[in-house]
C-alpha cells in the first residue's frame, strides 16, 4: 500500500503536476491554523518523510523542548532532577539552579529534552514527587504563567498551619490527597536548617476539592489540631498583623495660666491662695516629653512591651 502511494507521488512529480512553492504558499496562507495543522498531520501520517520533516522542524527550537521545574527540595541535585524526568525521553540538558553567593539551591531548575514528544509527555503529568516534595513543571517559555497562576488559584490554594515538625511533604500530600487531585504542595522548610517551619501549602486542581478540605470538621493530623484555610486569606491576615493600629496624636503640654513658662521667670501676679517668697523666683524648668517620646510611651503602654511589631517573618504562600 505504501509503495503504491509512493509510486503515485512519483508519477505526479514526473508529469509536472506539482505547483511551485510560491503557488502553494499563496494557497496555504489564507487558511486558519487549525486547518493547516490538520492538513500537515494527515500528510505526515501518510508519508513518513513528511512526518520526519515535521518532527525536525518542531524540535529545532529548544523553546518547545525546555521545561521549568519549581517546588524542588533544597537538597535536590541536578542528577536527581534528570533521573526523575528521564522516564519521558532522552534529556539534552538538565540542572538545578543554585544561588551564586550562598551556593544553595533556589528551589527550581530546567529540563531540556532532545525531542519535542518527550516534552509533551512530561507535560501530561506536570506534578511529580521528588525527594518527598511535589514539584511542578511547565514550558519554560511560559515562566510562571502556567497552570498554577490561573485566575482561580486563590480558590484552590490552601494554607496548612500547626503542623508537627515530624510531618513531611509526602505525608502532607498523602493526607490531603483524600479530598481530590493535588497540583502542587509542600511543607515549608527553613533554607538554612532544612527543618519544618510548622506550616505548608496545598494547591488542588479543582475548587471543589479545596472546599472539601476546608469544610471537613476533622482538623486533626499527626496528633495535632491543624489550621486549614485559603492561603490568600492567611496572607492578608498576616499582613494586617504587621501594621500596628493608628495611635492618636498626643497634644504638647501647655503651661497653665499663672504659672511660669519654661526658662522664664514668673512676672505675673501670684494666684489667689499662693504666696511667693521675696527672693527672685528661679526659672522653672519643666521636663516635657517630646511628641516622639510621648508617642513611643503610648505605644509601649498599648502593646505592653518594646516596639517589636513587624519584626517577625511574614508567612506568605
Amino acid at each position: 500500500m505504501e509503495d503504491l502511494k509512493k509510486r503515485k507521488l512519483e508519477e505526479t512529480v514526473g508529469n509536472g503536476e506539482f505547483s511551485s512553492v510560491e503557488h502553494l504558499r499563496s494557497l496555504l496562507e489564507p487558511l486558519p491554523k487549525p486547518q493547516l495543522v490538520d492538513l500537515l498531520a494527515r500528510l505526515g501520517s501518510q508519508y513518513p518523510s513528511i512526518a520526519e520533516e515535521i518532527k525536525s522542524v518542531a524540535s529545532a527550537d529548544p523553546v518547545n523542548r525546555k521545561l521549568f521545574v519549581r517546588g524542588l527540595a533544597w537538597n535536590t541535585t541536578s542528577e536527581t532532577l534528570c533521573a526523575t524526568f528521564s522516564v519521558h525521553g532522552e534529556i539534552e540538558e538538565g540542572a538545578v539552579i543554585y544561588d551564586k553567593t550562598t551556593g544553595k539551591s533556589r528551589g527550581y531548575g530546567f529540563i531540556t529534552y532532545k525531542h519535542m514528544e518527550s516534552t509533551k509527555a512530561a507535560l501530561k503529568a506536570p506534578s511529580k514527587i521528588i525527594e518527598g516534595r511535589m514539584a511542578v513543571c511547565n514550558l519554560a517559555c511560559e515562566g510562571l504563567s502556567g497552570s498554577s497562576t490561573t485566575p482561580d488559584l486563590a480558590q484552590r490554594k490552601l494554607y496548612i498551619g500547626g503542623l508537627s515538625p515530624d510531618i513531611t511533604s509526602e505525608m502532607l500530600l498523602n493526607f490531603f490527597g483524600r479530598y481530590g487531585d493535588i497540583e502542587e504542595g509542600s511543607v515549608a522548610y527553613d533554607k538554612d536548617t532544612n527543618e519544618s517551619r510548622g506550616f505548608g501549602f496545598v494547591t488542588y486542581t479543582t475548587v471543589e476539592a479545596t472546599k472539601k478540605a476546608i469544610d471537613d470538621p476533622d482538623k486533626t493530623f499527626g496528633g495535632r489540631n491543624i489550621i486549614v484555610k485559603l492561603a490568600d486569606s492567611h496572607r492578608n491576615k498576616m499582613m494586617q498583623a504587621q501594621v500596628p493600629p493608628a495611635i492618636p496624636s498626643m497634644p504638647y503640654p501647655v503651661a497653665a495660666a499663672g504659672y511660669p513658662q519654661p526658662g522664664k521667670p514668673h512676672g505675673g501676679v501670684a494666684p489667689v491662695g499662693y504666696a511667693y517668697p521675696p527672693q527672685a523666683l528661679a526659672s522653672y524648668h519643666a521636663s516635657y516629653p517630646s511628641p516622639t517620646s510621648a508617642h513611643a510611651s503610648a505605644t509601649d503602654v498599648i502593646y505592653g512591651r518594646d516596639l517589636d511589631i513587624g519584626n517577625g517573618p511574614l508567612e506568605i504562600g
